[in-house]
């Protein structure tokens, strides 16, 4: 079944104004990761601070630009994000082992990792607003 045009360009509106923000907050939570990095803190102990900073950066530009017209739960969103951490630091250890940079590994982890969040925040987080 196809959508009426007027729910496809809000559908795409949406895809956009996520893409917005992903961009927003990969450089806020990578930026984080590479400043603690650059001072001198150790890779595992960078990601963990900046997953931390990063989740409750996203929450605000994610549910009041992107989703803001669904509600959203805070719960399902640290939950989100907890298995976005897992996930993400699943991939930090194996691109640490191929790549011989820290922030390469870190920068490449994060990319994928981040593949999966519209997923998990669409469909798990930011629900249709109920009448």
């Amino acid at each position: 079944m196809r959508l009426p045009a007027a729910a496809r360009i809000e559908r795409f509106a949406r895809l956009i104004r996520f893409y917005q923000a992903a961009i927003v907050n990969t450089a806020f939570g990578f930026g984080t990761y590479a400043l603690l990095v650059w001072l001198g803190v150790n890779l595992y102990a960078a990601q963990i601070v900046a997953q931390v900073l990063g989740v409750t950066f996203n929450y605000f530009t994610y549910s009041r630009h992107v989703f803001r017209d669904r509600e959203g739960s805070r719960w399902s969103f640290v939950a989100a994000y907890g298995t976005n951490y897992l996930v993400n630091l699943s991939l930090l250890a194996i691109f640490d082992r191929l790549i011989e940079s820290d922030y390469g590994a870190g920068f490449a982890s994060t990319v994928c990792a981040s593949l999966i969040n519209y997923f998990l925040l669409k469909y798990l987080v930011f629900r249709k607003a109920t009448p």
